[in-house]
């Protein structure tokens, strides 16, 4: 028995790998069209497309259902698109594929979402659903602007939005913790909340006139000698330095979280309350904490659109990133760097999408919701594997 039980497994392996193999092809084959190969005939895109679909359907008839329906969707996209690209003229294919541009732009887009990503990972570990990420986004980048108008200083503002992300956690912490009410409700509520107080705040304070264009931004890193180290100096050699202080945020979370006796304590805090409690823990306190962490990142991702990115704040900027970031994080199984790498795929996306709108504006509305049909794809897909923690969403009443 236990023979065939390793022959099967070893079976599935296999089977995996060719759907992956499959799903690979499938990228390939829309890659063949673009900068710097831009192969001109569709039969090209087939070529790689048809076994694609192939080892997907292979995959599928031999129990891998899921790898394999990715890899025969990912054959007969890449062949729609390969043909599409080679329907395109040189021209644009070359202003939208720019590789350099296109990847230092998916850092700039990714960075919102990873700071929302890394907040959200504290929150659920610790057991509480965190919905209201947008909503601490929002307001992070209000605040972010409005205390580096009104200080004059830039690192000032980013104090400001900390603070105000942070009360705005507290509030939904209070809400989800010590009222036991549903966190979904109370993160939604809290995104309401946020767009009424920046909305109400944004004209009470500025009202027609806007915000002043002299207000100050976080400065770009640049780095000495960066332009003579080729593409890898031309995408990091000018990055903004919240951006970096994203990658330091990335490395110092895993730290805290899987190699520190505190981030042992919140994990042990989302898996098993209970059982927390009965060693001596604080629930509660582990709890607040978490989410108060977890609202002052987010608020970080939206002080870097509003002060790092865009140099103003608009109702609503952050424009569903909050809940994209929450995907990210899903999609990252609740770890970090895996948060991080779905960050970079919705960034880039998100710079393809921008890219696009330059040589065909008429369709512009069509490829700015690019990002958020890719993040429900990937949703999809990954949503039945993931494991949240397992008291996630549960109130926990101390006896």
């Amino acid at each position: 028995m236990a023979v065939r039980a390793e022959t099967a497994r070893l079976r599935t392996v296999g089977v995996r790998e060719v759907a992956v193999a499959g799903i690979v092809l499938g990228c390939f084959a829309f890659v063949l069209s673009l900068p710097p190969i831009t192969a001109r005939s569709p039969w090209w895109p087939a070529l790689a497309g048809i076994p694609a679909i192939g080892a997907g359907i292979w995959a599928t008839t031999r129990g891998a259902r899921r790898l394999g329906w990715f890899a025969v969707s990912a054959g007969i996209l890449g062949i729609a698109l390969g043909v599409l690209a080679t329907n395109a003229s040189s021209g644009h294919l070359k202003s939208v594929v720019s590789w350099t541009p296109l990847f230092a732009t998916m850092f700039v887009f990714a960075t919102p979402l990873t700071f929302a990503a890394l907040g959200g990972m504290f929150s659920e570990r610790s057991g509480v659903v965190n919905i209201g990420l947008e909503g601490m986004m929002l307001t992070g980048a209000f605040f972010a602007v409005l205390g580096t108008d009104k200080l004059g200083n830039w690192a000032l503002g980013i104090l400001c939005a900390v603070v105000a992300g942070g009360l705005m956690a507290l509030i939904h912490a209070f809400v989800s913790i010590q009222l036991r009410a549903d966190q979904i409700v109370s993160g939604t509520a809290i995104n309401f909340l946020a767009l009424g107080v920046t909305g109400y705040f944004f004209i009470q304070v500025y009202g027609d006139q806007g915000i002043p264009g002299s207000i100050s931004q976080v400065p770009s890193v640049n780095i000495p000698g960066a332009n003579h180290l080729g593409a890898i100096g031309r995408i990091f050699g000018h990055l903004n330095l919240m951006i970096w202080f994203a990658f330091a945020m990335l490395i110092l979370s895993y730290i805290v979280m899987f190699r520190t006796p505190i981030g042992l304590r919140i994990r042990a805090v989302g898996e098993h309350p209970r059982a927390a409690d009965t060693v001596g823990i604080s629930v509660y306190g582990i709890r607040y904490a978490a989410v108060v962490v977890s609202g002052m990142l987010a608020a970080l991702g939206g002080a870097y659109l509003s002060i790092g990115y865009v140099g103003s704040f608009n109702e609503n900027m952050t424009a569903g990133r909050g809940f994209i970031g929450l995907a990210a994080l899903i999609f990252g199984k609740w770890r970090p760097f895996g948060a991080f790498a779905a960050a970079l795929l919705f960034g880039f996306s998100d710079a393809l999408s921008l890219r696009f709108q330059q040589p065909w504006p008429s369709q512009a509305v069509l490829f700015r919701a690019l990002p958020y049909v890719l993040t429900l794809i990937a949703v999809a897909g990954v949503i039945g594997r993931s494991i949240p923690p397992a008291a996630s969403g549960r109130p926990y009443r101390k006896q």
